[in-house]
């Protein structure tokens, strides 16, 4: 049988995160395929979907820092909106078709009574103008196709829903912190039914994904250039293990960061007085180094240490 060569990736090798300022009018996808043909990079990702009409902050993942992705995804988040009252749109946002209209406009007082009712662990009914699945289609491709799309409520976690700034009668911006999972559109949607009025949003930024913040943010121009003009300056990516700055770090000798290697756990007995007093005992993770070198993810689980997601060699 004639010996089959696995084909090398075109582009550099580059590990790393680079955390892009989107703009309006574009989308995630679109971002990273202008960014990773920028730096000619093999293998790219992102870190959470923004909306084409979002702007804020959009991490990108370069190389092995694409394993790490769900862990970023995971992070708290920070949004800003801003919600227009007087017409329900099907998309819960500016680009939709107007299903509803009504002429209330609710108080700051009517607003600021409706918030706790969407903090903690709610449950919402996410936009049909959304990726989940229903019957192994994307929502948003059967609600463009024309078809009734209805998506069942599930868990959200909310853990702060301010309004922060009343312009005018018609509008209305709120800041939020969440987890993962949650969509601004229908809390704004929700919020402004709750006070017997519709609307939806009209502007929506990302102001911090874990522990990615608007200080770490690059504008999309600066990276995508045109011409003769140079590659963007690889200066300007951040460490893998920045996107990690959240979770604990627990030091190990070389000797157990080749035993992780191999598959193996690692007795917390062995580890005592190295174990990070901030990390759980019960499933926490912890960011595991030896010396300056990122070994891996692992997780605390019934008095061992085991191995999740570990990073090759250097």
């Amino acid at each position: 049988m004639a010996r089959q060569y696995r084909k090398k990736p075109r582009g550099r090798e580059i590990d790393g995160w680079l955390i892009i300022d989107k703009p309006s009018g574009i989308g995630s996808t679109d971002v990273v395929n202008k960014v990773k043909r920028a730096y000619d990079a093999q293998k790219a990702g992102h870190g959470g979907t923004l909306d084409p009409l979002a702007t804020g902050l959009l991490p990108i993942a370069f190389g092995h820092a694409t394993k790490t992705v769900p862990y970023v995804m995971d992070g708290t988040k920070v949004y800003r909106f801003t919600l227009s009252f007087g017409e329900a749109r099907d998309s819960d946002d500016a680009d939709g078709q107007v299903t509803e209209t009504s002429d209330v406009r609710p108080s700051d007082e009517a607003l600021r009574a409706a918030l706790p009712r969407f903090i903690g662990d709610i449950m919402q009914v996410p936009p049909i103008y959304s990726a989940i699945k229903v019957n192994g289609e994307r929502a948003y491709d059967l609600a463009r196709d024309g078809q009734a799309v209805e998506l069942e409520a599930r868990p959200a976690r909310v853990d702060r829903f301010e309004l922060i700034e009343r312009p005018d009668a018609d509008t209305a911006v709120f800041e939020v912190q969440s987890g993962k999972g949650v969509y601004m559109r229908s809390l704004a949607r929700d919020i402004a039914r709750a006070t017997g009025a519709v609307g939806h949003i009209v502007a929506l930024r990302r102001l911090r994904v874990g522990p990615f913040t608007e200080a770490h943010a690059v504008p999309l121009d600066k990276i995508v250039v045109t011409g003769d003009t140079p590659p963007p300056s690889l200066d300007l990516l951040l460490p893998l293990t920045t996107a990690l700055a959240d979770i604990p770090a627990l030091a190990v000798v070389e000797g157990e960061a080749a035993r992780l290697g191999f598959g193996q756990a690692l007795s917390l007995v062995e580890l005592m007085g190295r174990v990070p007093s901030e990390a759980d005992p019960d499933g926490g993770l912890v960011r595991v180094m030896a010396g300056g070198r990122f070994v891996g993810l692992c997780r605390l689980e019934e008095g061992m240490l085991r191995p999740e997601r570990l990073m090759a060699p250097a």
